[in-house]
């Protein structure tokens, strides 16, 4: 993935992917991206603190793969509709949130400090 254009004032960035067909479940969050970052590679480590991006950090996501990082689309029996997100912050970190946090709670932290957004939507 990757992104360009954003507010000049962006400190960091933060990628949430929903699933819009189902009650907008929130498969993956990764915050505190460097604000030098304009990608993320393939296979991000699924750990609170993957390697690549350096500083960034996931939300451990309690579904049915039960894993920090990107859980993809799944749905075995429908088509549904998935969004990326990525979200320029206003901070270079969002330092309430730790390995604890829900990924609800990430979202809405994410969303007070966005200062810029991009989405695509595709099916599966």
């Amino acid at each position: 993935m990757t992104w360009a254009g954003a507010p000049t004032a962006a400190k960091s960035y933060a990628i949430v992917m929903r699933d819009l067909d189902n009650s907008n479940l929130i498969h993956w969050v990764i915050y505190d991206i460097p604000a030098s970052a304009t990608s993320l590679p393939q296979n991000v480590d699924h750990a609170y603190r993957p390697s690549t991006p350096a500083g960034a950090r996931q939300v451990y996501y309690r579904g049915s793969a039960s894993l920090y990082g990107y859980q993809g689309p799944c749905s075995p029996s429908t088509v549904n509709t998935y969004e990326f997100v990525v979200h320029a912050l206003n901070q270079p970190s969002l330092s309430s949130l730790n390995s604890n946090s829900s990924t609800r709670t990430a979202a809405r932290e994410i969303i007070a400090a966005t200062i810029g957004s991009a989405r695509i939507t595709g099916e599966s």
